[in-house]
């Protein structure tokens, strides 16, 4: 059984941006035929020998397997001949950046093939799961066989027996990101510095591993939503943060740890046509395999004291015992103190000493040959060094083998032994027809030597291969414990807290985890809420009030709840999202000749098209690249799809109508960024907190003006303009029994609520009776309010020969739309045991300030 099913269920290995260098990922993909797209996917990874199967079942529009495809990235893409015109083709050409095509034939798709590959080159441990997962997924299987099919003959490369990472990866149990969100929400790369760091990955980065870093990555772009995965990496993190010893010493076994999926790839994965370049190199990835090895046990011990769950396995799966039999062959083959070296001279001496002495007696009789041969080499330099009456230094590099270098301050003209001379700023560098001879010989002494070490060198490949499978996992756990390290770290220096897993989204004193180390001594943080009572939330604001910033917090810091991060804040709860959608920062595409509201359009059909109730939403700025009457009738039409959706939403617009449409809404509240306005509006400071109701002031954009000195006479008419029309816009509102009504509702349903929060509360009886009373104090005064304001309103002869007309008639529509809507009718808001009829009675009197209880079945205050 792979390790990140012990761990956790690991997330596709993908390359890391900027330091982690790009890995050689091949994808077959394969599609059904009928209205009903079901999508065969596998990709390999000649980097890490991992091998990830997927089968999706897919729209019109394959969303989930562009995404899919977009986080893996690979550098090929396979497909068959008959599939060169299909749809599916031509939607990953035109979502994906440059993608590269090649068209197989048909019969390279088989299943039968791709289960025999498993039973040759799956982990024998886990043949028979994977037999049974691929029995039910026959595309998966046909890629998978096309896929390392195509590894095998057109790359001449293969994987030796049971040693390929295979997993078959559902699609549920991870947040579906769209491509455009990730991008847009910074997660991986900077917009405007692809180089800096100022992205989530970037900020999270604080792995010591390569290993760990594409984890990371892996994890930001599908975050898990599964929760008792995230509750053990919480404990994991807490674990690591609350013991200090136990933490330095995880870091400071983690400093230095070689690549270990790439060395045991780099074992297992073997070309059809062994060359000298792959003889050496087997050399040095056995050297990088006894470094691997040798580093496991200081993770073991650091992980002493360990008490989570997580961390206990990633122990476990350290220990000495699993690899001893391994280290135990790399001990009886290599010499003890030989480790792995970067200098060319170094790098070929190690690969020469590299397998101990008696081992093989031609070989310590050809090792003696190049050590004589090094030898003469260095009295050669010596001897001419004493014949010319220079200074010669001896030096190496791997195109030249030996060379000699003359300081550029000897005599200009050289002695005419001296031939092959390059002249360099404060050097001269040349060779001579002896050493030339003798690097010839020294070189055919080196072949020899390698090439009798490689027959000793394959056979302790061949019997760490028979056991690869546990340094795989041992590497994968190690993977997990940098990737917890790393945010423990993060929580340590930046003050993180664990987060929650609730059905309520809560954050006290929130913080944008990129911004607040910006401006660290200047962010304000604020706080969130969101139930399906608030689950629509308007946010106003001045221009640089902050309001993109507190929605994009919003979403990075769910993101980071939901790969087992601590978040920046004082305390946070969060249901678990399944998707995350970000419409945010469109600008003209002039590649695709498409305008920026055509741009904005074309991003929100795509999230009505898959938003479902378990999303997040966050929008900026909606409706803003059209007109004015457009943009806001396009924008009260989609935030009426949005609340319909029962989604997280968190809409930011400058349409100050929009809040006062849909204020009374179920699930609609009104938020705003304050600011502070003078009172001749002579100046503007921005507040960057968060409160409530639409914005107050509706002149900003006029004080804002001022600041770029606009002459006089226009600020003036501009002003009498602005007060006009809020004359105009207040005699047309007025209220409506229709208003009323939505008004009462949404105080019942909200009371609703908060009495089912309170029922799934810990509290004491003397607690409980003094919130009932509270509620019921609340609730009677808002109602009496709101019945007042009715009876004024048919009161008055004037209101009664009021007619609709303009923003009125919108808000009416609106509403009327709310009522009548089968999703809202008092007939269908039954819901765990209470209904509205039950809070009726609260209006008509019936509640009185007596105790309180609330029982599993329905709420009730009596």
């Amino acid at each position: 059984m792979s390790v990140y099913s012990t761990l956790d269920s690991f997330d596709p290995p993908s390359s890391r941006a900027a330091s982690v260098a790009a890995q050689d990922i091949i994808c077959a993909i394969s599609e059904s035929r009928g209205v009903s797209s079901t999508v065969g996917l596998a990709f390999v990874n000649l980097a890490t020998a991992e091998a990830v199967l997927c089968q999706i079942c897919d729209s019109q529009t394959y969303v989930k397997t562009i995404i899919k495809i977009g986080v893996f990235e690979p550098s090929e893409i396979l497909f068959m001949n008959t599939a060169k015109e299909s749809k599916l083709r031509y939607i990953i050409q035109e979502n994906l950046p440059d993608p590269i095509f090649t068209f197989l034939d048909r019969r390279w798709w088989s299943e039968k093939t791709g289960h025999e590959y498993v039973d040759r080159l799956g982990f024998p441990e886990e043949i028979d799961s994977l037999k049974v997962t691929l029995g039910g997924n026959y595309f998966a299987a046909c890629c998978f066989a096309a896929v390392l099919k195509y590894v095998e003959v057109e790359l001449q490369r293969s994987f030796t027996s049971h040693s390929l990472r295979i997993r078959f990866e559902p699609s549920q149990g991870s947040m579906t990101i769209d491509l455009a969100t990730i991008v847009s929400l910074e997660l991986i790369q900077n917009l405007q510095n692809a180089k800096s760091k100022e992205s989530l990955f970037g900020l999270l980065n604080e792995t010591l591993t390569p290993m760990g870093a594409r984890l990371l990555r892996a994890s930001i772009l599908q975050p898990s939503t599964e929760r008792t995965k995230l509750t053990a990496r919480y404990n994991a993190v807490e674990d690591l943060t609350t013991k200090e010893d136990m933490f330095v010493s995880v870091r400071q076994a983690l400093k230095g740890f070689v690549d270990a999926d790439k060395v045991l790839t780099a074992i297992i994965l073997v070309p059809t046509k062994q060359t000298m370049q792959y003889v050496e190199q087997s050399v040095n990835n056995v050297i990088m395999l006894k470094t691997y090895v040798s580093s496991i046990k200081k993770i073991f011990q650091a992980l002493g004291t360990a008490q989570s769950d997580l961390l206990l396995t990633i122990r476990e799966l350290c220990a000495p015992e699993g690899h001893r039999s391994i280290e135990e062959l790399i001990n009886a083959t290599l010499n003890e103190h030989v480790a792995y070296q970067s200098k060319p001279l170094d790098l070929r001496n190690q690969r020469i000493y590299c397998v101990k002495a008696g081992v093989n007696s031609l070989l310590d009789v050809a090792r003696q040959t190049y050590k004589e041969a090094n030898a003469d080499a260095t009295e050669l330099i010596e001897k001419l060094s004493e014949n010319c009456d220079m200074t010669l230094d001896l030096k190496f590099d791997t195109a030249r083998q030996y060379y000699i270098c003359i300081s550029a301050t000897e005599p200009r003209r050289l002695p005419d032994v001296f031939i092959n001379v390059y002249r360099k700023r404060n050097r001269i560098e040349c060779q001579t027809l002896d050493l030339v001879k003798l690097n010839q010989k020294i070189t055919d002494a080196h072949n020899e030597v390698i090439n009798m070490s490689n027959r000793t060198i394959q056979d302790l490949i061949s019997d760490v291969c028979a056991e690869v499978s546990s340094l795989f996992r041992v590497s994968e756990a190690i993977a997990m414990l940098d990737m917890l390290a790393s945010f423990a770290q993060l929580a340590t220096n930046h003050e993180y807290i664990r987060p929650e897993l609730t059905s309520t989204l809560a954050i006290k004193a929130g913080r944008h985890p990129i911004r607040e180390q910006i401006h660290s001594s200047k962010f304000i943080p604020n706080d969130a809420c969101a139930t399906p009572q608030t689950r629509f939330q308007i946010i106003t604001g001045c221009n640089m009030s902050g309001k993109s910033t507190y929605i994009r917090s919003l979403a990075l810091i769910t993101i980071m709840a939901q790969i087992g991060s601590f978040v920046p804040a004082q305390y946070a709860t969060f249901p678990i999202s399944h998707q995350l959608f970000a419409r945010v920062a469109t600008s003209d595409d002039l590649d695709a000749n498409v305008s920026t509201f055509a741009a904005e359009m074309r991003e929100m059909a795509f999230i009505l098209r898959n938003i479902q109730p378990r999303s997040m939403v966050i929008i900026d700025e909606l409706g803003r690249g059209t007109s004015t009457t457009d943009g806001l009738a396009i924008a009260v039409a989609l935030a009426e799809a949005l609340i319909a959706s029962k989604a997280l939403v968190w809409f930011v617009t400058h349409f100050h109508d929009l809040a006062k449409i849909l204020a009374e809404r179920s699930g609609v509240i009104n938020l705003h960024l304050a600011a502070d306005i003078s009172p001749d509006a002579s100046k503007m400071t921005m507040q960057y907190r968060l409160a409530e109701g639409p914005v107050p002031v509706r002149r900003y954009g006029l004080v804002l003006a001022k600041l770029v000195d606009l002459p006089k006479e226009v600020l003036e008419k501009a002003n009498a303009v602005s007060g006009e029309m809020d004359e105009l816009v207040k005699r047309r509102n007025s209220p409506s029994r229709a208003v009323a009504i939505a008004q009462k509702r949404k105080l019942l349903l909200a009371l609703r609520e908060q009495l089912m929060l309170a029922r799934d509360r810990t509290m004491d009886g003397a607690d409980l009776r003094d919130l009932l009373v509270k509620l019921q104090d609340d609730f009677v005064l808002r109602m009496t309010s709101i019945n007042t304001e009715m009876e004024t309103y048919l009161s008055g002869s004037e209101r009664e020969e009021h007619t609709e007309d303009g923003l009125d008639s919108l808000v009416r529509a609106s509403e009327d739309r709310a009522l009548s809507s089968p999703a809202l009718s008092e007939d269908n808001l039954e819901d765990d045991g209470m209904c509205v009829s039950e809070l009726v009675g609260i209006e008509s009197g019936l509640v009185s300030e007596s105790d309180g209880f609330i029982d599993d079945d329905s709420v009730v205050l009596v």
